[in-house]
């Protein structure tokens, strides 16, 4: 029996942006869906801290899944961010070479972009580097330029998508952290701690916890196995030396440290790339700061002379595989979308088209529907729009989008209230930090935190 007495065409394990991706595809058709997530609130793992870059899929290996997908994910993604509102940034990209190794490694990489369909890199030489970033520290060698790389916010991108995929129906199980399946000829019934779900087909995008879940259904295919990558956010005043991407040459473990601005307005160190047993552990450390310094001093000296607003670690699920691994079993009725690595935030929604073709290969019947409702609006966190403090129109509707509630990011009563009024409230602090950025400034909360939880226990909430 599941949690609500019902069979559901499909369970999706996990609400991260693939899983949501995977689960708003699939309510697209006459299905009965549900998403099962282990936290309280979607968004709440690996995706909520990355990098929070739309990639154009310049580097990925040429031939492989992920390669195909991050292209077609990019533009997708690309797409839906304008139709529901997720702050984009059109900044572009520039790569840079600080050693004769580097240096003569670009074409190989402009080669690479081209094999894989991107054709607008273009080798520059230093004149042309620090014209681009002039605050970039000495002895760049020469550059690669990827206009169209873009930054994104990474959480509207994820409250979106699962906002869509309730609105379409599927049913949300929040707080049910799978511990064992038991597989029938018809039904496969998952065992979580919010009780019993029961589905004919089960795809696993649980993330971190994938291979987990996979060892249920009997497979010894894959590892994963936690990279931390911890990450310094500068003040806005940082904000005018950065005004794209800087990226390093990649390595195997990785594409390195960068320099990057955010949608919010701040600039962004990191990641670190550091292997851990422990999948839960996001906490920062004096081995990842000592890191991130040395590597900022090399990179734009004047950056590390700015305030830190905040630091923080995000943990990637990386495999023992060089691609994605998304694969189905007809005969179990199950898929998984495993080692889905940092390009997931860009190929989620290509993952998910892609997920949806295996599934009707293998059997599963698919009758797309004629009634769905309309994709969600969502609030802009972006500094690039038009932010409700500043919409005198808005604020003569209704003065609750007058009233600044958070004065380090301009978080109005308004938009506190809209939070949990959505379609997925926030269930914590946190949760309303990711749908506000309440909080999330320069004193973290400690001006405005009192207000803010004051307003979130009005609502009933936290």
């Amino acid at each position: 029996m599941s949690t609500d007495n019902q069979v559901y065409d499909v369970a999706v394990i996990g609400g991260g942006i693939v899983g949501a991706a995977i689960a708003r595809e699939l309510s697209g058709h006459r299905l009965s869906v549900a998403l099962v997530e282990s936290r309280d609130d979607v968004g709440d793992g690996t995706s909520k801290a990355n990098t929070a870059i739309l990639h154009t899929g310049f580097d990925a290996k040429p031939g492989t899944v992920e390669s195909r997908l991050v292209r077609r994910g990019c533009e997708l993604l690309g797409k839906y961010a304008e139709v529901v509102g997720i702050p984009v940034e059109r900044t572009g990209a520039l790569l840079v070479a600080w050693t004769d190794e580097e240096l003569q490694a670009l074409p190989d990489l402009r080669a690479k972009a081209e094999a894989n369909g991107y054709t607008q890199c273009e080798l520059v030489g230093p004149d042309e580097v620090y014209r681009q970033v002039p605050k970039l520290g000495a002895g760049a060698l020469g550059g690669l330029t990827v206009p169209d790389e873009s930054i994104i916010c990474t959480w509207t991108t994820n409250i979106a998508l699962a906002t869509e995929a309730v609105q379409r129906g599927t049913t949300l199980l929040l707080s049910h952290s799978v511990s064992g399946v038991e597989i029938t000829a018809d039904v496969s019934t998952i065992e979580t701690s919010g009780g019993q779900v029961s589905a004919r087909w089960i795809v696993n995008a649980a993330g971190l916890g994938a291979d987990i879940v996979d060892r249920m259904f009997g497979f010894e295919r894959f590892t994963v196995t936690p990279r931390r990558g911890e990450l310094f956010v500068f003040d806005k005043l940082a904000r005018p030396m950065v005004d794209k991407i800087v990226l390093p040459v990649p390595s195997s473990r990785g594409k390195g440290v960068l320099v990057s601005p955010t949608i919010y307005g701040n600039v962004m160190l990191g990641p670190t790339a550091e292997d851990l047993d422990d999948r839960t552990d996001t906490s920062t450390s004096e081995q990842g700061f000592a890191f991130l310094l040395d590597k900022g001093e090399k990179l734009m000296p004047e950056l590390l002379r700015e305030e830190v607003t905040a630091t923080y670690a995000g943990l990637r699920a990386a495999i023992d595989r060089p691609d994605y691994l998304i694969e189905v079993d007809p005969e179990q009725r199950y898929l998984v979308a495993g080692g889905i690595r940092s390009t997931g935030l860009t190929a989620g929604m290509a993952i998910a088209e892609y997920v949806v073709q295996l599934l009707r290969d293998a059997g599963l019947r698919l009758e797309p529907r004629d009634d769905l409702p309309a994709p969600p609006t969502m609030p802009n966190l972006g500094e690039a729009g038009i932010r409700p403090y500043k919409d005198a129109e808005r604020i003569a509707a209704d003065p609750a989008y007058g009233r600044v509630v958070c004065f380090c990011e301009r978080v109005t009563a308004g938009e506190i209230r809209d939070a949990y009024l959505s379609t997925i409230p926030p269930q914590s602090l946190e949760g309303l930090r990711r749908r506000t950025r309440a909080m999330n400034g320069r004193c973290q909360g400690f001006f405005c935190g009192a207000n803010v939880a004051a307003m979130a226990r009005k609502q009933g909430r936290n």
